[in-house]
């Protein structure tokens, strides 16, 4: 699959992984993660474009408007291990520093 593992992108799959099928908020995520929203749904966009993210509006009661919520598809939960696992993997081969 043709799409860019920044930092950032591992991260949001990372935290949606932590609870794969529930439907999570963007702002939620930014909070969690500690993203502006101008990184956040860049990614979140992608991801859905991808068919990684299943994606629905939230039915608003109160008044309160209707948000977006996000959650991983099958394929997005294969592609988030898969960049996860990655990660480590990379990340327990860099050298240590001072030695």
């Amino acid at each position: 699959m043709q799409l860019r593992r920044t930092p950032q992108t591992v991260d949001v799959l990372r935290e949606l992984l932590e609870a794969p099928l529930e439907w999570r908020h963007g702002y939620d995520l930014c909070r969690c993660l500690g993203l502006k929203s101008g990184t956040l749904y860049p990614i979140l966009i992608r991801l859905s474009q991808n068919n990684l993210l299943d994606t629905k509006w939230e039915v608003s009661e109160g008044g309160k408007p209707p948000r977006h919520m996000y959650r991983l598809t099958q394929t997005g939960k294969r592609f988030a291990l898969e960049c996860v696992s990655e990660e480590r993997t990379i990340a327990t081969k860099q050298p240590a520093f001072g030695v």
